[in-house]
């Protein structure tokens, strides 16, 4: 029977927490809830909902997921790419802003939880490694530019729609001469100042004097100060009026689903959608959440954190928000903070619902600007060139991969990209395995040792052929072999002894075994007998029985070395 805490893994580290440990989760929570506010509304927006919305999607997702999840320092909520998808997911469906767009949103969000609690069920947690590094560099590279291109029209003060590169691009071009003066100003003087404060503010606060502490808890918080000092400005000057545009009045209540507005149709329209935001989501939080547990000695459990993510999807729904998941930017900032535990999640949560009960005044003028330009620097450092240089050194197959990511992605939208970049990964492994590496071996002279005869100085025997396959034999590469060991064979007419070296081959399939039979029929009838070595035991117990041993015209051998020893003798 399995323990409590393997259901709910809260039990695990509450058993053990300590006063001091809530008195610098507390500390953390308050500057790290502070510091995310504006990232959540900036998140919003990109999902096409209202700012406040991103706050609706910190509160029961982080608690839900304090509970459920595996790891003690992943922050969940809002992101870049999840609310990316999400817009992107929505669009066909209704108009931004809509009460329909807001409550398919919403759906949305229900939907991602329930296929992550699926698979879940299913046990699926391997999925973390069904995308290639090329592929994930290209799509994330792809969407990020997409992203920080979809916010210009924000940062100009401008119309502008679409949601992939063209349509983007001519709708910025048509409307770049109606740019709104005051709003451009204004995000020019946000970006260098959010530039001018990530660079510099640790350094001020370290020259005016304060502690390491201090400047550990407050040298992230210069995003809050730029949010804090335009929203000033622009009250105190009535700068909307000038066309800055602002977040406005917002309520504190909740968004709510309209159930009538949802149909069987569009659930099975939405649910690739749903699917690929889980997945991408899934993949990278647990990236995230592997990356700081293996800093701190600790354990993820890949299929639990499904239950955990799924959950907190749930829970964003229910509170009337859109899909969320682990962020890269988002943990980084909690770790800063001095997070102990997830209990960090469960105050944060709550110092939020505080805020939208009695603080949501305080947002009135905050321009959209801002956000914007928040969202945009924030992307930018996601664009990673260095990915594709090292590829295209190390491996060029993988950077064109890469790059075919990117262009789909910039230029058909994320689930295209993401979709034919995982069909790629999959047809270059089929290639690869279909194709496998088959080597003529010799013995190191002196030794029990046997290397390829192109890379080494090797000894062989001109009546006995050794050859190596570095690769399992299943149906994609079979026949690949017949057709190798029959070149090989009518190229050595001395040969009459074949050994097929088996130490890289963990797996044999039907297909393969019957090709090797066909190769024991093939060799016998030009007088060259057919031996097995180094067969390893899971392989030797599929085969054992098989015909292929019954009907070997050779013997199997337990090493190399033995086989070459006891073929020489005779």
């Amino acid at each position: 029977m399995k323990k409590p805490s393997k259901f709910l893994p809260a039990l695990t580290w509450l058993k053990n927490y300590q006063a001091s440990d809530l008195k610098s989760d507390t500390v953390a929570s308050v500057v790290f809830t502070i510091m995310v506010i504006p990232q959540s509304m900036a998140y919003a927006m990109l999902a096409g909902l209202p700012a406040i919305t991103g706050l609706y999607a910190s509160i029961l997702p982080s608690i839900l997921y304090s509970f459920f999840g595996t790891s003690r320092s992943l922050a969940v909520g809002p992101v870049a790419l999840s609310s990316v998808m999400t817009a992107s997911a929505v669009l066909p469906f209704a108009t931004a802003g809509s009460e329909q767009y807001t409550t398919i949103a919403i759906y949305l969000a229900f939907m991602s939880g329930i296929c992550l609690l699926v698979l879940s069920l299913l046990r699926l947690g391997f999925l973390t490694n069904l995308l290639s590094h090329p592929v994930i560099s290209g799509f994330i590279s792809a969407s990020a530019l997409l992203i920080v291109i979809g916010q210009l029209k924000y940062l100009f003060g401008i119309e502008a729609h679409g949601d992939t590169l063209l349509p983007l691009a001519e709708s910025l071009y048509t409307n770049i001469n109606n740019t709104n003066l005051p709003t451009f100003i204004l995000s020019l003087i946000s970006i260098l100042s959010l530039l001018l404060i990530r660079r510099y503010f640790s350094f001020f606060l370290n020259k005016i004097g304060c502690s390491k502490r201090a400047i550990q808890l407050f040298g992230k918080s210069g995003p809050l100060l730029v949010v804090i000092s335009a929203t000033l400005i622009v009250a105190a000057f009535s700068l909307e009026n000038m066309g800055i545009s602002i977040i406005g009045g917002i309520s504190s209540k909740p968004l709510e689903i309209n159930v009538e507005g949802i149909s069987w149709k569009m659930t099975k329209e939405l649910l690739p959608s749903a699917f690929l935001i889980s997945i991408v989501g899934f993949i990278g939080s647990v990236s995230v959440a592997q990356s700081f547990a293996a800093k701190r000695n600790q354990d993820i459990d890949p299929n639990q954190e499904l239950i955990g993510l799924g959950l907190a999807n749930i829970g964003s729904a229910l509170c009337g928000a859109f899909p969320v998941t682990g962020g890269f930017s988002r943990t980084v900032l909690n770790v800063d903070c001095g997070s102990k535990s997830p209990m960090t999640g469960i105050i944060s949560a709550l110092l939020i619902l505080l805020i939208l009960l009695f603080l949501t005044p305080l947002f009135y003028y905050l321009p959209k600007a801002i956000l914007a330009a928040i969202i945009s620097i924030s992307m930018m450092q996601l664009v990673n060139i260095q990915d594709l240089l090292y590829l295209w050194s190390f491996s060029k197959k993988e950077a064109y991969l890469l790059l075919i990511t990117f262009s789909i992605v910039m230029l058909d939208g994320m689930e295209s990209g993401l979709i034919v970049g995982v069909v790629l990964s999959i047809l270059f492994f089929l290639w690869h395995t279909s194709h496998p590496h088959i080597a003529v071996v010799g013995r190191l002279p002196g030794t029990e040792h046997f290397r390829n005869i192109q890379r080494f100085s090797v000894e062989t025997n001109p009546s006995i052929l050794t050859v190596r396959i570095d690769e399992n034999l299943f149906f994609a590469n079979a026949s690949i072999l017949e057709e190798k060991l029959q070149y090989l064979v009518s190229q050595n007419s001395d040969v009459r002894h074949l050994i097929l070296m088996c130490n890289a081959i963990n797996m044999i399939d039907a297909s393969a075994l019957q090709s090797l039979e066909k190769i024991v029929y093939r060799l016998a009838s030009l007088g060259v007998k057919l031996h097995l070595s180094e067969v390893k035991g899971p392989v030797m117990d599929r085969i054992r029985n098989s015909p292929l041993v019954n009907n070997l015209s050779g013997k199997v051998f337990l090493t190399q070395h033995q086989a070459i020893k006891e073929l020489e003798a005779e």
